[in-house]
């Protein structure tokens, strides 16, 4: 891998690497993609991951400027969005 260049996830020449999965996980994936596309499976699987962080990085920054949403709020949003009520208060 390029050490002096940096790359946003996806992009940049591909590099292999050894990883230990559950025998478990590794047939679940097997069987979805086969055993030649477990690869670009697990790219797929860790850009989502990459982004849900960031999304949690953001959302915390919020939080620390604005305070944490108010539950009955998000929850109020969420039944206009969706056309149901919701029972559970938890923030989104």
């Amino acid at each position: 891998m390029t050490d002096d260049v940096e790359f946003e996830p996806g992009d940049g020449p591909t590099s292999g690497i050894s990883v230990t999965l559950s025998a478990g996980t590794l047939q679940a994936i097997r069987e979805r993609v086969g055993k030649r596309g477990i690869s670009a499976y697990l790219e797929r699987a860790a850009h989502r991951q990459i982004e849900r962080d960031e999304l949690d990085e953001l959302i915390a920054d919020f939080d620390k400027v604005h305070g944490p949403a108010d539950p009955d709020a998000v929850a109020a949003k969420r039944a206009r969005l969706t056309g149901f009520a919701s029972d559970s208060g938890a923030a989104a």
